[in-house]
Order: C-alpha cells, then sequence, then structure tokens
C-alpha cells in the first residue's frame, strides 16, 4: 500500500470517529494531542509541518494535500510513460538478418529528412537467454536526437553445434545487414554504434575492436559491407571471456561461470583452465580485448557490481561483471591513446550521474567526428 493510500485512510478513520480535537491553545501552551493523530504522526513525522511533536487537524490535512498533489504527479508520469511505450513500435519488426532461426531485428526510425545515425542495441543474457526488447524510453531519447534504433536477437550457444564466436559473428552480421538498408530506411552508413548490457556489451565490443569482416568479392551483397562502428556503449561488460585471464583479473570463482565453460564447449575445471592450443586460440578469437589496435573505435564503459576482491566463499560466476574488467581495458585503450570512459557505479560521485545520458552525449560525440 502506498503511503497515500495508508494516510489517508488513517486520516479518515479519525475524521469519522468522533474524536474531539485539540482544543485551541494560548500562546505558550502547546495543543493537547489526540491519540489517533499521533498514530498518523509516528508513521508519518514528516507531517508535523512545525515540528513541535503534536499533530493537529490542520497540519493533518495540509499533509493529505501534498500526498494528494504527489499522487496526481505520479499518476500523470505513469500515464506519459505508459503513452510513451505504446506510442513506440517498430518501423520494421522481426526483419531476417541471416539464416539463423534467431538473426532478426527490429529497426525503430527517427523522423528525419536527413539520413540518420543508427545505434544498435544487442540484449545480454549469458549468450543463452534474453530478447531484443529494448527500453521505450531509450528508444525515444535517441529519437529525441534524431537517431535511429535497431535491436537484434543472436544465436544463443549451447556448447556443442553452436559456441563462440557465433553470437559475435551475428551481430557483425546484423551492422552489415543494416548499413544494406541504408538508402530504403534512411541510415547515414557512416555513424554506426553498437550498445548492450553483459553479453551485449562483449559483442559490441567484439564488432567494434574486431577487424573489418567485409568481404568486397563476396555473393552475398550483406556480406560486402562493412563491419567497422563508430563507437561502443556497454553495461557490465566482459573484455575477455578467457577462463585462465578471468580468474588473473577477477579472482574467485568468477571464471566458473557457466556460460564461461557452455560458449567454448568446455566440459570441466580442468580442461578450462588446461586448454588445447586450438581451444586457446578459440579463447582469443571469442574476447574483444584480443583484437583491440589503436585504430578502434571509443568506448563508454558502465560497470554497477560490487567492487573490490571477491570472498572466500564467492559462488561460481560471482563477479562476472566486476570493475575490473572495465579497469583492465581501460588501461589497454589508455595505452593505445583510444578515447574512452570508466564509470564505476560504486564511487560515490558517479551515484546520481545519468549514466543513459552521458552515453548518448558520448555516441553524439563520435558521431559529429565522421566526415
Amino acid at each position: 500500500m502506498t503511503s497515500f493510500a495508508r494516510f489517508t485512510g488513517l486520516l479518515v478513520l479519525v475524521l469519522v470517529s468522533g474524536t474531539a480535537w485539540p482544543q485551541e491553545k494560548t500562546k505558550d501552551e502547546k495543543p493537547k494531542a489526540d491519540e489517533r493523530l499521533q498514530q498518523l504522526l509516528k508513521r508519518h513525522p514528516e507531517a508535523d509541518t512545525n515540528k513541535d511533536g503534536v499533530l493537529t487537524r490542520e497540519e493533518a490535512l495540509h499533509f493529505r494535500k501534498q500526498l494528494d498533489a504527489d499522487e496526481v504527479k505520479k499518476s500523470a508520469g505513469r500515464k506519459r510513460d505508459q503513452a510513451t511505450t505504446d506510442a513506440i513500435k517498430p518501423t520494421q519488426a522481426d526483419v531476417k538478418y541471416g539464416p539463423a532461426e534467431r538473426n532478426v531485428l527490429d529497426f525503430y526510425q527517427a523522423k528525419s529528412e536527413l539520413p540518420t545515425p543508427l545505434v544498435i542495441y544487442i540484449h545480454g543474457g549469458g549468450f543463452v537467454g534474453g530478447n531484443k526488447n529494448v527500453a521505450p524510453a531509450q528508444v525515444k531519447s535517441f529519437h529525441d536526437a534524431g537517431i535511429s534504433v535497431a535491436a537484434i536477437h543472436y544465436r544463443f550457444v549451447d556448447g556443442k553445434e553452436v559456441i563462440f564466436p557465433a553470437p559475435q559473428h551475428d551481430g557483425a552480421r546484423a551492422v552489415q545487414f543494416l548499413r544494406s538498408k541504408a538508402k530504403e530506411w534512411n541510415i547515414d552508413p557512416k555513424r554506426v554504434a553498437c550498445f548492450g548490457g553483459s553479453a551485449g556489451a562483449g559483442i559490441s565490443m567484439w564488432i567494434g575492436f574486431h577487424e573489418d569482416l567485409a568481404d568486397p568479392k563476396s555473393d552475398d551483397p550483406i556480406k560486402r559491407e562493412s563491419t567497422r562502428i563508430q563507437a561502443i556503449g556497454t553495461f557490465g561488460g566482459q573484455s575477455t571471456y578467457d577462463p585462465i585471464k578471468i580468474k588473473e583479473l577477477i579472482g574467485g570463482r568468477a571464471w566458473e561461470h557457466p556460460s564461461v565453460f557452455k560458449v567454448y564447449g568446455v566440459r570441466d575445471a580442468e580442461e578450462a583452465l588446461h586448454p588445447t592450443p586450438e581451444k586457446q586460440k578459440l579463447y582469443d578469437e571469442g574476447s574483444a580485448i584480443t583484437h583491440l589496435t589503436k585504430d578502434d573505435p571509443p568506448l563508454y564503459m558502465v560497470y554497477s557490481e560490487a567492487d573490490g576482491p571477491l570472498p572466500e566463499i564467492a559462488r561460481p560466476g560471482q563477479g562476472i561483471h566486476h570493475p575490473n574488467f572495465g579497469r583492465h581495458l581501460k588501461a589497454k585503450m589508455d595505452e593505445l591513446k583510444i578515447e574512452n570512459a570508466f564509470v564505476n557505479q560504486n564511487q560515490p560521485d558517479a551515484k546520481s550521474r545519468n549514466v543513459q545520458a552521458e552515453m548518448l552525449e558520448f555516441f553524439q560525440k563520435q558521431f559529429a567526428k565522421v566526415k
């Protein structure tokens, strides 16, 4: 029950109970306390306007009016949010961009006479779950800035037939497909960014750091398109999926996350920590940081998982979004003089920051540099 409902209910009981209200007081005399009003005061001390420790009828009614006004504002806000959700539907829904069943995407076109920049949302879920349902409010914020949005599905790993780098290649294929639609969908193919959380962050970084997968001689016109992008945004992203490196970087048992084993088709901890040369090549291919070079795009990264050393009793996978992933990546990017922003929301000065708005501004800054 809301504060509004609780306070209103108790106040109604007081009003209909027939209990006498406190009598008028002299200048130096406190009003006599009505028992039920004081019950209200215990639950809502903020209703005592003059802070004299006694809740009067006038103060109670004044506080109720404030709650009424707050409830009206909240209700209006909920209606606006719902209207936003109802209004923002994909311009193109469940469009096939590749041969696999989950190679589908939604496209939200921003209104513009000129070709718009494009931001591609890639969902998280440990490479085994999740969906492309991007938040309507986020789509609106990009549209308000004149930026179109796409949201993609990609193949889930199964540890056998589908392993790394299948999801990354799906993400790259989506970038190529969307570029192939540039004229039809009013997209500026020179201004493209990818963002996402967790697995989606990892795919976004992989696309951004990997060499161009374009094949100018391919019979498939989509494969002729570039996979290079102009900016990356991540939330809780893993710069590496190599279990050996995760153990060194994070400690504890983060490297034992089930998805880390599954993405490589690894059966147990022994195999994970003692890979064959072929498996190690797969570790390197599936990790974004191994592809990082000085010509790669800028990155805005956000981390909110608990910081510091992991506890001795850490469960398998705990720490898989640890800020150390970002610190390590930032050091490498700084060394290569690649622009980046690292936001650790565990720090007091970062708790109140609007990282979604900052990421949007970061993308706009990078798009503005494109000639």
